[in-house]
């Protein structure tokens, strides 16, 4: 391996774990906070539509931010790759996360929009 090729795994490797991480931790934290909330909706009772979307819009957020960070370290790391194996199942990888985050941010919009067209539709008088 070239000198040039040793210094670009020595140091996108631990890039790659750090990223990662990053993207455990905050889908972790969102989960547990999406679950507390949850449970407190669930224990108040009778939570309005509003209310679950709402919650459920913002646990897409973070999913979305978390899915692109791991779909970042993942580009980052099939810089290291030199097998088409491991290119291949990168790829895999990658357009799996991207359909999943192409469908929450679908998801997402739909929510929004409805939010949007709730608020300008004026109540009775």
């Amino acid at each position: 391996m070239s000198p040039l090729k040793a210094w670009l795994v020595a140091l996108t490797e631990p890039v790659v774990v750090i990223i990662d991480a990053m993207a455990l931790a905050l889908i972790t934290l969102a989960t547990a906070v999406v679950f507390v909330n949850a449970l407190r909706l669930a224990l108040r009772g009778h939570p309005t539509n509003v209310e679950r979307r709402e919650l459920w819009l913002s646990y897409g957020r973070w999913l979305v931010a978390g899915l692109t960070m791991q779909l970042a370290a993942d580009i980052i790391e099939s810089s290291i790759y030199t097998s088409w194996d491991a290119i291949g199942q990168l790829a895999a990888i990658a357009v799996i996360r991207t359909f999943l985050n192409y469908f929450l941010e679908r998801d997402i919009a739909d929510v929004r929009e409805r939010q949007h067209q709730r608020q300008a539709v004026p109540g009775p008088p």
